[in-house]
């Protein structure tokens, strides 16, 4: 984490910035002695590029958090080794991590140091999308997105269902076995606590992946077990169970 220098018009800046901000925002200007006292802040910024990174990967030394009077809140901090810009990112709200499911991270921006054009960006480019993600959380924590039921887990084995949507989904408590299911195509999802593999692929591939997936883990005695798909003609030609090894037809 490289040193940083900081400037000293930081926290004359924020206030500019949250002067000219549609609504009504105030600044908080922050000095940190060391790295660990900005990770309260910095781990909350929501943002999957480049502020994200630059906020857990850089010394800030001082930052200004800007807040509106509905608890909106914006992080500002110098660009590192960008002596005339800043960056600034929107902070996650207070809520279950449930609700950020499907959300998308309102990634934040650098911006010049003029308050006046750096304001323009930030209503234009940044509040907008920031605002939109917002809703969705408090969307989500009123109306939560209903998960797919997990399938029963089956000791020693690989537990897999069909669901209504056309998704495939899986849980093994099977170490060896999850190296195989991604493999095959399927991918974790935490907010539904199984591997899906996605109803995109179509019922004939869907079907090719499964017992391709069965076929290799009954070659490691691990067995497949999956609860009836749901009724379509393709749906019904899919195996409940693994065929053994020695009959198992070859997959094309």
């Amino acid at each position: 984490m490289p040193p940083r220098h900081p400037r000293d018009d930081l926290a004359a800046f924020a206030e500019g910035l949250a002067a000219r901000l549609p609504g009504t925002w105030t600044s908080t200007y922050t000095r940190h002695a060391a790295y660990h006292d900005q990770i309260a802040t910095t781990s909350k910024v929501w943002d999957m590029g480049a502020v994200g990174y630059a906020a857990s990967n850089f010394v800030l030394d001082h930052q200004a958090v800007i807040a509106r009077a509905d608890g909106a809140r914006l992080l500002l901090f110098d660009r590192p080794r960008y002596r005339h810009q800043f960056m600034i990112g929107a902070l996650e709200p207070d809520a279950h991590h449930d609700a950020f499911h499907q959300v998308a991270e309102p990634n934040g921006i650098t911006i010049p140091a003029d308050p006046v054009r750096a304001s323009a960006q930030v209503t234009r480019r940044l509040l907008p999308r920031y605002d939109a993600a917002l809703r969705q959380v408090q969307h989500n924590t009123t109306h939560p997105v209903p998960r797919r039921p997990e399938p029963s887990l089956v000791a020693g084995a690989v537990s897999m269902t069909w669901h209504t949507d056309g998704a495939v989904g899986a849980i093994t408590g099977v170490r060896e076995a999850t190296a195989v299911l991604y493999g095959a195509g399927f991918q974790y999802h935490p907010y539904h606590r199984q591997f899906l593999l996605p109803a995109s692929y179509g019922d004939r591939e869907q079907i090719t992946r499964v017992q391709a997936v069965s076929q290799q883990l009954a070659r490691i005695g691990v067995g497949v077990t999956m609860r009836p798909a749901r009724p379509s003609p393709a749906a019904t030609a899919l195996p409940a169970r693994p065929p053994a090894p020695a009959t198992a037809s070859p997959t094309r």
